[in-house]
């Protein structure tokens, strides 16, 4: 009898250890799965019933594999030369670090791009992870029209007094890295090397500024947009630079919603965070 216990017991722990072993696979197998049911709204040129040219506002669903997306922070930096950029960003960040967690969770590729701080995270794991995928070549820039911005930004876009400079040294301690899983990169032709390897489409991009890094940078929507991926801005996370004494002399937060909409109608479309917490919750 007591043979049979041992044995039992041998076979009970045996089961445990081969639960435990699968536990991560099966979260892994799950996160492969995980599917983001998100309305995308974008901007089309319409005629109304009186015969005007007119924008019209228009929703459509869009399914993303969540493997086969990335989520990218720009330049969401530690400190800004702009008082008016840093207070504007602290609103934001607690919301901006919810859908990292979220959506690193699902299996989405957290990219951190804070631009000109690379030395700060040299040697980390994240930092490796970009640096080690495989070299690709670059496609061909699909062509695309780049009307003119609706604000003017001329003057730096600041509506604080600020004396300029470039304060940044890494990422906001607010957001969150998970070494483990995240990349860091400033370089939208290293990411290239990532994407092709994780399989990517999809891009998912937040941070500041929408009329000026958001949209220029290496990695960000208009390269991103030109090599053919998916790409969604997060319209709620984001920023201008805008000073309302330059044209079109409307409030900041309207030179914000202008620059998201000329993002719409132009670029590509756009997404509520909410969106994205509930349809990762799903």
């Amino acid at each position: 009898m007591a043979r049979s216990l041992i044995v039992a017991l041998s076979i009970l722990a045996a089961g445990a250890v081969a639960w435990a072993a699968a536990e991560p696979a099966a979260k892994d197998a799950d996160m492969k799965t995980a599917q983001l049911r998100l309305n995308l709204r974008s901007q089309r040129l319409a005629r109304n019933a009186e015969g005007y040219n007119v924008w019209q506002a228009e929703t459509a669903g869009q399914t993303l594999a969540a493997n086969e997306t990335a989520l990218v922070l720009c330049d969401v930096w530690d400190k800004h030369w702009s008082r008016g950029a840093n207070e504007r960003l602290a609103r934001l960040l607690p919301r901006m670090n919810e859908v990292v967690k979220t959506l690193r969770g699902q299996g989405v590729v957290i990219v951190h791009a804070p631009s000109d701080t690379m030395k700060f995270y040299e040697g980390t794991p994240g930092r490796q992870r970009v640096l080690e995928a495989p070299k690709v070549a670059p496609p061909a820039d699909l062509p695309h029209a780049d009307p003119p911005q609706p604000i003017d930004a001329s003057d730096g876009g600041s509506d604080t007094a600020d004396p300029g400079g470039s304060p940044w040294r890494s990422e906001h301690p607010a957001i969150d890295i998970d070494q483990t899983r995240d990349a860091v990169s400033d370089s939208g032709r290293d990411l290239l090397n990532l994407y092709r390897q994780r399989g990517i489409k999809n891009i998912l991009i937040m941070g500041v500024h929408t009329n000026m890094c958001v949209l220029g940078r290496s990695f960000a929507i208009k390269q991103m947009v030109r090599w053919g991926f998916n790409v969604v801005l997060i319209r709620d996370l984001t920023d201008t630079m805008y000073n309302p004494a330059r044209p079109p002399y409307v409030p900041h937060d309207e030179g914000t919603r202008l620059v998201v909409e000329y993002i719409e109608k132009f670029w590509c479309p756009t997404v509520l965070s909410d969106d994205l917490l509930k349809a990762a919750a799903k």
